[in-house]
């Protein structure tokens, strides 16, 4: 039996963020229910669809594409709402679903009526125990009837965009929380019954300074959350303030905006503070409480079984990857007619799946066993390691090979030099 790991995106905002580059939109609340359907009805008919457009699922073969897939997945530990019916939900007889990640945009817009519907449609589909559920919340938008609805719905981790505790930076990244939201939501959830919480951050705000950003670390790990992200903001067109920052404007604060050294310095420093609090750092952006590794997130990094569901939503076979199209109006009107708006669909070559086995596994800071990723591809990679170790990127132990930890925020270089 194959752990599977469930997405649903849910690609509506209250407001765009400056600095974001994904496919989400502000809506009127009236375009949710429709969105719901459309996504609970994909999820039930889902070999239908996929078999329409060309996707073999599961497919066949592992994390190479040639040898059997590996479960390295932890044990259910079975506190979802209730157990699948009798239905549908055994007509997977080789894998069983264990997480859900409800992502977005922000997922904690939509009634907990939407979020239970799409939960029981889950459970009514595939078999298995949901162990880890984790919905993505923004901190304004928490209630204490909300929060006690999620819970009874089988929701038990969330996942909050909290990116800094300055309000001078929050109000300039065109977040819609303050700095008061977050102490006011935590608690309501604690009530609730749901502690398993992840915060993230941004390194590189505009106006953030090493002051201010050490100020956020440190509220941060006085309000201890089980999980930590930090992520460097990203420079790209994708987004207003990228753009801004490419042509060399003012707007959105660009002028603001720390050089890429600060960035780099920033995370060194919460590398180290989070470390301090007793965190431990298990992936390029992560960090966890001992035994609160985003059990999710781990089937990414390490090339296990995902179905994406919603629109721009990606999924995992073991030898094939495909999305659905990101607009969320063409992707309703699609599943209506009972389509599926396939954007991009890609069967995995040798080459390609292990280039991802590289990249992905040197994310996480345990690192690679290259002697099984030789044996199950034919290939012979340690030679490519020797100028990262002699320039103290990446260090051996046998034949694991990991990024070193202070060597972390220079990580792209390495990943550029590998694949060369």
């Amino acid at each position: 039996m194959r752990k599977l790991g469930i997405y649903v995106q849910v690609p509506f905002c209250q407001t765009k963020c400056t600095y974001c580059n994904f496919h989400t939109g502000v809506v009127a609340s009236s375009r949710f229910a429709p969105y719901v359907e459309a996504v609970c009805r994909e999820i039930r008919e889902y070999r239908e669809l996929l078999k329409a457009v060309g996707v073999d699922w599961p497919g066949p073969g592992g994390r190479s594409g040639a040898a059997p897939l590996q479960d390295d997945s932890e044990t259910a530990r079975g506190v979802g709402k209730r157990p699948p019916s009798e239905g549908g939900a055994h007509t997977e007889k080789n894998v069983a679903v264990d997480t859900v990640y409800i992502g977005g945009g922000t997922p904690s817009l939509l009634d907990a009526a939407h979020l239970e519907d799409i939960l029981d449609a889950i459970r009514a589909t595939f078999p298995g125990e949901l162990a880890e559920v984790t919905l993505e919340a923004d901190p304004e938008t928490i209630e204490t009837g909300k929060a006690a609805a999620w819970v009874g719905a089988g929701i038990n981790r969330v996942s909050f965009g909290l990116q800094s505790f300055s309000d001078k930076e929050l109000v300039a990244a065109g977040r819609m929380h303050r700095r008061a939201d977050i102490y006011r939501a935590v608690p309501i959830l604690g009530e609730a019954g749901i502690r398993n919480i992840n915060f993230d951050l941004i390194a590189g705000l505009p106006h953030q300074t090493k002051e201010s950003w050490r100020q956020s670390l440190e509220e941060l790990a006085a309000l201890a959350p089980r999980h930590v992200s930090v992520y460097l903001l990203e420079i790209d067109e994708g987004s207003r303030l990228g753009k801004e920052l490419l042509q060399g404007g003012g707007k959105y604060s660009a002028g603001a905006v720390p050089s890429e050294d600060e960035m780099a310095d920033f995370y060194e420093v919460a590398q180290r503070v989070l470390r301090a609090a007793g965190y431990h750092h298990y992936e390029i952006s992560n960090w966890a409480k001992p035994g609160f590794e985003s059990r999710h997130n781990l089937k990414y990094w390490r090339r296990e079984l995902y179905l994406g569901f919603g629109a721009g939503a990606h999924s995992f076979s073991g030898t094939e990857r495909w999305a659905n199209a990101h607009d969320a109006a063409g992707y309703v009107t699609a599943v209506q007619g009972g389509r599926l708006p396939i954007e991009q669909h890609e069967r995995l070559t040798s080459e390609s799946a292990l280039e991802e086995e590289l990249f992905l596994g040197l994310r996480q800071l345990d690192g690679i066993d290259v002697a099984r990723i030789e044996r199950e591809y034919g290939v012979t990679l340690m030679g490519r390691f020797d100028p990262l170790t002699s320039a103290g990127l990446v260090e051996r132990d046998g034949s694991v090979v990991r990024l070193v930890p202070r060597r972390l925020s220079v990580s792209n270089e390495v990943f550029v030099e590998l694949m060369r």
